[in-house]
């Protein structure tokens, strides 16, 4: 399987997974950026072709996806990983874990 497919089907689990749709072309257009939307967040996916232990994430893919975010007008973004297992995981800046366990933790 080349690294498109491995790539759509990241895509696509996602989307679902966040009631989300996935951006043509991997946002490469002049309308959508990123890899999914929602209508809050934009999330850039990155997955790995075969299982692996460690994932390097580089800061100027969470710089450009900000920009991306900014142009959009969504109010979050999130870069969404795996680890090759076909399990997703989420980074996000310190504004949303914030927010995140300020509200479960009013919740419970």
């Amino acid at each position: 399987m080349n690294t498109r497919k491995y790539s759509y089907e990241q895509e696509q689990r996602i989307a679902k997974l966040l009631n989300g749709k996935v951006n043509a072309n991997s946002g490469a257009t002049d309308f959508y950026k990123g890899d999914v939307r929602t209508m809050a967040f934009l999330v850039e996916c990155k997955t790995s072709t075969s299982p692996c232990k460690s994932v390097s994430i580089k800061k100027e893919w969470l710089e450009k996806l900000k920009e991306e975010q900014f142009s959009m007008g969504k109010l979050e973004c999130a870069i969404g990983f795996d680890f090759g297992d076909g399990k997703d995981y989420f980074i996000i800046d310190s504004k949303m874990m914030k927010f995140l366990v300020e509200n479960y933790e009013r919740d419970v």
